[in-house]
């Protein structure tokens, strides 16, 4: 492990980070101010990002606002920045500004096994215990039985109820193709309340993992009535090892210090960019390691096995609320198979890697690989965010 100090930190522009059309777009920042001792909730206006705390003292207030999107264009604001500066900052000083996760009381929760390509390397993992060295022959058995079995199939509908018996009778029906074909999603919390990292800072793998990869996704911002607000990009990190041993060990291998990064903005949904925009979304994703290894993958939204208001739908409603909203990953299409380390052992980080996942309509989320031990602690939490807006006159 080579020592923190010496670990590549990504080269940010606002030309490499912002949306292909941001002068159209409503976006929100969150930025850490030395000034201020903490958060600021800020509006991307340009390539100057805007402190709008006296309006909006969190994220989670503005998107309960039905005028967010003429909040975060027109409102008057208090201190400003320049995003280059922003963006050039360490993500781990408190002692200069830099951008944050742009959401904050809203509860990360995250849907799993959404996209049938995805969905088999689970299976995979499962059929596998974790280990990578059968990934290659368990990957050939799935792909010949299981493969063709769902082509077309609709989760909870009668073919998918068909599949699901043909391959019990196969010996290979799995608590994952349940989730990925049957009535109910999988949706589970990813990670706590104010813990995700913003573009530019570090993401944290688990020491102990020796298969893992990126997953790059779309995600929504909703609000406790549970409407769309809003979409950004995250990496929901998966631990391939950890979760191929047990299902149940599931919150090991995606709760980790620096697991989950959300960025760059939230853009607000608004006559420009609609649900339907969602749905369309490609996302691009590239791996650049310190020896020079790069890996290129991508996933789209239009390959989605159920429906982004589905998924909601599975996460809010009578059964459950969040007076607070929540985010919500809706999974991802990327499942890396190839070859790293050795033979047959399939894609897994090495430590340094840059992750740059990227939308032409959401803009750019970049991280540095380094275990979760060695990531900044996470030291700001609910508690300290509502003595710091008290002590600021913003609550």
């Amino acid at each position: 492990m080579e020592p923190a100090a010496a670990r590549p930190r990504p080269i940010l522009t606002a030309g490499s980070v912002l949306p292909q059309d941001a002068g159209g777009a409503a976006l929100v920042a969150r930025v850490h101010s030395p000034e201020a001792g903490g958060p600021c909730v800020a509006a991307v206006r340009g390539e100057q990002v805007v402190d709008l705390t006296a309006v909006v003292p969190t994220v989670s207030d503005l998107m309960e606002r039905d005028d967010a999107a003429k909040v975060v264009r027109e409102a008057g604001g208090g201190h400003t920045w320049r995003l280059e500066e922003l963006l050039a900052a360490p993500a781990d000083r408190p002692d200069v500004a830099h951008l944050l996760a742009p959401v904050d009381l809203q509860v990360i929760k995250a849907a799993g096994v959404t996209f049938a390509r995805s969905l088999l390397e689970r299976v995979i993992e499962e059929r596998t215990g974790g280990d990578p060295a059968q990934a290659a022959s368990v990957r050939a058995r799935v792909g010949r039985v299981v493969g063709g079995t769902l082509d077309g199939v609709r989760p909870g509908s009668p073919e998918a109820a068909r599949a699901k018996e043909l391959l019990v009778a196969e010996g290979l029906w799995s608590q994952y193709l349940e989730v990925g074909i049957g009535p109910d999603p999988e949706v589970f919390t990813k990670a706590p309340v104010l813990s995700a990292v913003g573009t530019g800072a570090d993401i944290g793998v688990l020491g102990a993992s020796v298969w893992n990869n990126p997953e790059p996704e779309a995600v929504l911002v909703v609000d406790s009535r549970g409407r769309v607000r809003g979409a950004t990009l995250g990496n929901d990190v998966n631990l391939r090892d950890i979760e191929g041993r047990s299902a149940l060990l599931l919150s090991h291998a995606k709760d980790n210090n620096a697991s989950c990064a959300i960025g760059p903005f939230v853009r607000l949904l608004d006559e420009d960019f609609g649900l339907d925009a969602v749905r369309g979304l490609d996302l691009d994703l590239r791996i650049d390691g310190t020896d020079g290894y790069v890996l290129h993958g991508s996933s789209s939204m239009r390959e989605i096995s159920r429906d982004v208001l589905d998924l909601v739908a599975a996460t809010h409603g009578a059964h459950h609320q969040y007076p607070d909203g929540f985010v919500l990953f809706t999974g991802t299409l990327f499942a890396p198979t190839e070859d790293r380390q050795a033979p047959g052992g399939g894609f897994t980080h090495e430590y340094g890697d840059i992750v740059r996942i990227s939308s032409p309509r959401l803009g750019a989320l970049v991280n540095t690989v380094v275990p979760s031990e060695q990531a900044a602690p996470w030291t700001f939490g609910v508690g300290a965010l509502m003595r710091n807006l008290a002590r600021r006159g913003v609550l």
